[in-house]
């Protein structure tokens, strides 16, 4: 498919939103991002202009269903349901988009989602993840924390606030909050899929983050068999893309035009 600037993919009977940044997969490499849980391709802001411009890559944002503009997902979730947007949806995203070669950035559970996908999935077209504040397990931390922001969403005005980003705001938030918040998944625990992960992983984590500890990058460095490369912000919290983009940028892009060079793919506005 030719893809426009922005618009909705048809995906197993739901509408997905997307917005596509500089050249298209045909034309160059394409850097596919995955948001958080509460996110959506807007609430990147101004993250995939500013990677677009720093490597010259495509970027190819959208937003899960239940997110942003995308249809509503039906609720509650089940607690695999990160194993089935990257091992279910993802690639069919992928396949829509004519994805040819490239990177996958997540954040936090897009993170998470990045990781299944690429452990689970020998895609020789994926050449790297970067990975943003992720979660390989569920920390007693994170737990506490969403049970915070689940009060300031039914005390305060974090409602009306997500409201402008999320169609369907209560669909949006408790379906992140409830699902993990279910018992059953403090049980969740990726760091299987790290060891079959075959592609340099970056790592950028904000020394700060209240959902998830250093852990999350011991666990990383003790699974996987690929190269990892390590970015701790300094007083960043869980989204270091915005609290020090200046490093985190530098990080980024150093990572994602090393490897694009590697395999002759860089774009002369990267090089």
């Amino acid at each position: 498919m030719k893809l426009q600037p922005k618009g909705m993919l048809q995906i197993d009977g739901q509408e997905l939103e997307y917005l596509m940044l500089g050249p298209g997969p045909d034309e160059a490499p394409t850097i596919v991002l995955l948001h958080e849980g509460l996110g959506s391709a807007a609430l990147w802001y101004e993250f995939p202009q500013k990677l677009q411009e720093e490597t010259g890559a495509g970027v190819f944002v959208y937003s899960r269903a239940g997110y942003g503009a995308s249809s509503p997902a039906a609720l509650p979730r089940s607690v695999d349901f990160m194993h089935r947007e990257a091992l279910d949806v993802l690639p069919k995203v992928l396949d829509a988009i004519g994805f040819r070669r490239g990177l996958l950035l997540g954040h936090s559970d897009g993170a998470s989602i990045a990781t299944i996908y690429a452990g689970g999935i020998q895609d020789h077209r994926i050449r790297g993840l970067v990975l943003i504040a992720p979660h390989f397990i569920n920390e007693d931390m994170c737990v506490q924390e969403i049970r915070k922001t689940k009060q300031r969403y039914e005390t305060d005005d974090l409602r009306q606030r997500l409201s402008r980003w999320h169609s369907d705001v209560d669909n949006a938030f408790n379906g992140w909050a409830d699902v993990w918040l279910n018992p059953e998944f403090r049980d969740f625990d990726i760091s299987e899929s790290l060891a079959y992960v075959r592609v340099p992983v970056a790592i950028i984590q904000g020394s700060e983050d209240p959902y998830g500890s250093v852990r999350q990058i011991e666990i990383a460095e003790e699974e996987c068999y690929c190269p990892v490369e390590v970015t701790l912000v300094d007083r960043a919290g869980h989204a270091p893309q915005r609290e020090a983009s200046v490093t985190t940028f530098r990080a980024i892009s150093a990572f994602a035009n090393r490897l694009l060079r590697t395999h002759g793919e860089a774009s002369s506005q990267a090089a």
